[in-house]
């Protein structure tokens, strides 16, 4: 009876070391942002901090277009470049389409980084707004 006491109280601290309490007083080393580490662990969608910036933005240029709409309705509609009678929000779609073919053939062609895409899709976003 002694023996198997003694046996299994002995197997405990090998347990905890497997465990990982063998690491809880070590300083973990420090790590830095990323915008591709998931934020939420075991959650359906791997929202990132990209993926987070990309939602608040789309958000917030409907947000944007809602109180440009309430403060002069209808558009603002005006014959462009292409021929068409576009309203802002038919800028902003152009815009949106524009910046998504823009980033995939960036990455088809190239691949990473993404920020000479992404000036050039501002880039575009003025145009649109400013001609089209």
């Amino acid at each position: 009876m002694r023996w198997t006491i003694a046996l299994s109280l002995m197997a405990g601290p090998a347990w905890a070391q497997q465990a990982g309490w063998g690491n809880v007083g070590k300083a973990q080393e420090e790590k830095g942002f990323s915008w591709t580490d998931p934020m939420f662990s075991g959650f359906w969608m791997a929202w990132t901090p990209a993926t987070l910036a990309f939602f608040v933005f789309i958000f917030a240029a409907i947000a944007v277009m809602g109180l440009l709409e309430w403060r002069r309705p209808g558009g603002a509609p005006r014959d462009g470049i292409l021929g068409l009678a576009t309203t802002r929000g038919d800028r902003l779609f152009i815009w949106l389409l524009g910046s998504a073919y823009i980033f995939l053939a960036w990455l088809g062609l190239v691949g990473t980084p993404l920020w000479v895409p992404l000036g050039l899709a501002i880039a575009w976003g003025a145009f649109c707004f400013w001609k089209v």
